[in-house]
């Protein structure tokens, strides 16, 4: 009897087969929250800044001068966009 077609050596390809799908999944998570982490505005032009039981909504090109307590908790309306300073303005209107 060779040793590739015994019972051990089955189970031992079964389990480096899940080790691999495991691994996979894994990966492919950890890709995921990354690319969160890296871009978190996901093709808005804002992000969503959570702070304490509500959320702001600051703009890519924010004033950091600017505290988050005053950046809107509702997101800009269509033909709506904020501004750096946290204002909502019509989108014609430039800063």
């Amino acid at each position: 009897m060779n040793s590739e077609s015994s019972p051990s050596a089955s189970a031992n390809g079964r389990r480096s087969y899940r080790r691999w799908i495991v691994g996979a999944v894994l990966l492919v998570l950890f890709g995921s929250v990354m690319w969160t982490v890296i871009n978190p505005y996901r093709n808005q032009p804002y992000e969503e800044v959570p702070h304490g039981d509500h959320v702001h909504y600051v703009p890519k090109d924010r004033n950091e001068n600017v505290p988050i307590g005053q950046f809107p908790t509702r997101p800009p309306n269509a033909g709506e966009r904020l501004t750096p300073d946290g204002d909502i303005v019509p989108e014609s209107r430039s800063n």
